[in-house]
């Protein structure tokens, strides 16, 4: 939840047509049928759990509700999804309908419908604030949260009982575990995957755990090559990248799902991790222990929050058509079936009160009360969109042994300051 609060992919494309009035554009005098376009994120990590599988009965249901109304599902990664979705924008092919990490790009270009042309009011009164409000661009909502969820640190029980360590609460502690588990034969003492998947993610977990974070708290203008965060990404580098303490893989060719897989097969010591991890530890017989990332010296200020978004866009022309299928998607029954089978978070208050009050979700407990209190990244600024990109794609080289942490975030900072003078 890219991100993100919180993750977190998949895309739904679908060929759009325009709903006729009877009478017009056919020789029957029947109206047409709508196909909406719809690009979704995928949550899942192998074929048998693809977000496919989700958003395909969805659009069944919704479809049987509402003749007249098709959805077609193509579900893409991750990797992927906002950049196709930048490229079907840019070549005027925008879906109706898209499910991805950013919002405010489209938003200034005024490619999208404000939340209140596609929702009824119960829907859109029903986010919580916090997310209802990151997803505004110049107090008006055009993002509509989908999922959220925040961020901990995970670590085996029962390689951290073998190489006799405790939890960590600080950054040397984390280096003293990894140590310990690296002696014990671990493969990956500590799993730091600042690969294209979900890098920015992963670096603002740090910049927060270190003092600092991609905005000032000042006038929230862009700070990626502040003092904090350099002395963030120089000691990753120097206490756990140079060491050999991040395992066989390079961090910047490091994805998320690849890390997540090699943690279930208990190959990895301790990553930061979201609450879809859990259970996939949890059913592959992985005993999980969670705390927040610790600080340099003590906690951190602030841990990291994710969202991702759903955003209609008004090339096709298909306002009331989004708003009905959002507003199905929304009910407390589709979205619990969603953060259900992911174990994330939902965003509206209906959908929390059904969490909260349901036994089978306790272990969910833990990320719920870290939500209030949590940073989301900068998504309500034009330029993230682009700036995230730029993250994913750069970030991970300043953990190379021989870099310079300074140059590589210096470089990020000043393709995101252009990013944000051009808007």
């Amino acid at each position: 939840m890219r991100q993100r609060f919180l993750g977190a992919a998949t895309a739904i494309a679908v060929v759009g047509t325009s709903m006729g009035l009877a009478g017009c554009g056919g020789s029957n005098g029947a109206a047409k049928d709508v196909t909406l376009k719809l690009v979704a994120a995928d949550y899942g990590n192998s074929p048998a759990n693809s977000s496919k599988k989700y958003w395909s009965a969805l659009a069944d249901q919704f479809e049987a509700k509402n003749p007249g109304i098709k959805v077609d599902v193509d579900v893409r990664s991750w990797v992927t999804v906002d950049s196709d979705v930048a490229a079907m924008v840019k070549k005027h092919q925008a879906p109706d309908i898209a499910q991805i990490g950013s919002y405010a790009g489209y938003a200034k270009q005024g490619d999208l419908y404000s939340a209140d042309e596609l929702l009824d009011i119960p829907t859109q009164s029903n986010f919580l604030t916090q997310l209802s409000e990151a997803g505004q661009v110049d107090q008006v909502q055009y993002g509509m949260p989908f999922v959220a969820s925040t961020r901990l640190l995970f670590y085996n029980k029962k390689l951290f009982d073998q190489a006799h360590v405790e939890a960590p609460k600080t950054w040397s502690d984390i280096k003293t575990d990894a140590e310990a588990l690296k002696q014990q034969g671990v493969t990956t003492p500590f799993a730091l995957p600042l690969g294209p998947e979900e890098a920015q993610a992963e670096s603002m977990m740090w910049m927060l755990s270190g003092g600092g974070g991609y905005t000032r708290d000042t006038d929230g203008s862009y700070n990626i090559d502040g003092a904090e965060n350099i002395d963030t990404f120089k000691w990753l580098q120097q206490n756990l990248v140079g060491p050999g303490l991040t395992g066989p893989v390079a961090p910047d060719k490091l994805n998320r799902t690849p890390a997540f897989k090699a943690f279930t097969s208990g190959k990895v010591g301790m990553l930061n991790g979201h609450p879809t991890l859990l259970h996939e530890a949890e059913k592959a017989g992985i005993k999980v222990g969670m705390v927040p990332l610790p600080g340099m010296t003590g906690p951190s200020k602030a841990s990291m929050g994710v969202a991702d978004w759903i955003m209609g866009f008004k090339q096709n022309g298909h306002a009331k058509e989004i708003g009905k299928f959002l507003d199905f998607a929304y009910s407390d029954k589709n979205v619990m079936k969603f953060v259900g089978q992911y174990d994330l978070l939902p965003v509206t208050y209906s959908a929390n009160d059904v969490m909260s009050a349901d036994p089978k979700y306790k272990d969910l407990k833990q990320f719920e009360s870290a939500l209030p209190s949590s940073q989301l990244p900068p998504v309500d600024k034009t330029s993230w969109s682009a700036v995230s990109e730029s993250i994913k794609k750069d970030i991970g080289k300043a953990v190379e042994p021989g870099a310079s942490p300074a140059s590589v975030l210096g470089g990020i900072a000043r393709k995101a300051t252009a990013a944000e003078s051009a808007d």
